[in-house]
């Protein structure tokens, strides 16, 4: 008994809760029709889309996978030489932030700038829980490259 409440019995839960499952690009790919998102799945099986002209993928990692990682990729590249620049933007945002984590890639063409949201979800995700971390991915990802975008010298 915790102050003056006792905890409900088992009984009184409701039998209507929704329960874990597992993660499964097929769930993935299923919030994002529900969304009306165009998406599709490339050769290497993970579910990948364009939202705002950034490339975006969902990805299972993991031994079972059971990490759901979204990773996006900002359509503009970057010449090596704003790497400074590039690079103190992307620390002031990963000090300032929780989502996404972003880094800085050299790619054949220049310099790449990535975000990314990983959750693991050993047990299992609800539908609602799920969407909350595609959202939360997406959502934050194209706010930073439209920070970022403000914040360099036009390219």
């Amino acid at each position: 008994m915790f102050g003056n409440h006792r905890p409900k019995p088992v009984d009184d839960v409701p039998i209507d809760v929704e329960l874990p499952t597992p993660l499964s690009t097929r769930r993935i790919g299923d919030y994002l029709s529900r969304r009306g998102y165009h998406f599709r799945i490339d050769d290497d099986g993970d579910v990948t889309g364009t939202w705002d002209g950034n490339r975006f993928w969902f990805l299972l990692l993991g031994e079972h996978q059971e990490i759901l990682q979204v990773r996006g990729r900002w359509s503009t590249t970057l010449p090596v030489t704003s790497r400074l620049a590039v690079l103190q933007a992307v620390n002031d945002w990963n000090r300032e932030r929780i989502w996404p984590k972003v880094y800085v890639r050299e790619e054949s063409q220049g310099l790449a700038l990535y975000a990314e949201v990983s959750v693991d979800l050993e047990r299992g995700a609800t539908d609602d829980q799920l969407g909350q971390v595609v959202s939360c991915g997406l959502g934050t990802a194209v706010q930073l490259f439209n920070t970022i975008g403000g914040q360099l010298p036009p390219v």
